[in-house]
């Protein structure tokens, strides 16, 4: 494994940056199709954000039919529908519905008559509206907190090591997990909310984290070979990316909350592309550059 490595690093490079071109590529063609890199929900780009919860749960199939007969006396509305119930329940317990043009007085008399129960405000029925200013200046505070994040670990990673390639290493990793989880989520249909944002400033921590162990280890130790001290760090990384992404799946799996669920989802596909971006990336970066100055 060691000679294969130490013959073919520079090829395996290729795999991070060839996932990084269709990552880009899903983005860009997403951002053609709708005008904006992801889709945003109420609380991002402004409008009315509803819960519905009973203790008799719904059948499932007014739910099905709950979007079409939204669309059909409300063409305007923009409606996005979410369920929320137990893994596997055939029956769903709760709803949440987004719009960006719908008041809500004439959205809760029209549930209320298609659903029909009471919907009674702070104990089954919850409303949020957000204006479009508002959850615009809301976004954009977010990307900038995203990019001062970047910023500072950009800042601090050079510090610690004072040498380009590896610090820059490091900061890619980030940057390729970032891009990556993108794309995914627009694969996926995700509709990016403050859960989504938050958990992608933590992917940013996690992403690190396995990178510095990398780094230090390469660098710093002089035990064995760079190959045995990158196996040595691959051991304790991995165990660490598994036992977190077990944890994450397990509570994805048990929790009822549709916005851990959503941060959760975001985080494993994260972990997910920091190990390519770790092990084959940066592994590749740092053999390339303890050779060069050799």
């Amino acid at each position: 494994m060691e000679q294969f490595f130490n013959k073919n690093y520079k090829k395996i490079l290729i795999i991070p940056i060839l996932l990084l071109a269709i990552s880009v590529f899903i983005i860009f063609n997403h951002y053609k199709n709708t005008g904006d890199i992801i889709n945003k929900d109420v609380s991002l780009k402004g409008g009315l954000s509803v819960e519905i919860y009973t203790k008799d749960p719904i059948e499932k199939a007014l739910f099905d039919s709950l979007e079409q007969k939204l669309g059909e006396n409300f063409p305007e509305g923009n409606f996005l529908i979410r369920k929320t119930a137990e893994l596997s329940a055939s029956l769903q317990n709760g709803i949440i519905i987004e719009s960006s043009s719908v008041k809500e007085p004439v959205l809760k008399s029209f549930l209320e008559k298609t659903l029909a129960i009471k919907l009674d405000d702070d104990k089954n029925y919850f409303a949020r509206e957000t204006s479009s200013s508002l959850g615009e200046s809301f976004y954009k505070q977010m990307l900038y907190t995203i990019l001062i994040a970047f910023l500072f670990m950009a800042i601090t990673v050079f510090i610690i090591y004072r040498k380009f390639v590896p610090s820059l290493a490091i900061i890619s990793s980030p940057i390729l997990n970032m891009i990556n989880t993108v794309a995914v989520i627009d694969l996926l249909g995700f509709t990016v909310s403050e859960a989504t944002i938050a958990a992608l400033l933590l992917m940013i921590g996690y992403s690190v984290d396995t990178d510095i162990l990398l780094t230090t280890k390469v660098l710093k130790m002089k035990e064995g070979s760079v190959f045995q001290r990158m196996k040595d760090s691959f051991r304790t990384g991995i165990t660490m990316t598994i036992a977190t992404i077990t944890a994450l799946v397990l509570a994805t799996l048990v929790s009822k909350s549709l916005v851990l669920r959503e941060m959760f989802i975001v985080l494993i596909i994260g972990l997910l592309s920091d190990v390519i971006s770790t092990y084959l990336m940066n592994t590749s970066m740092l053999k390339w550059y303890l050779k060069n100055e050799n």
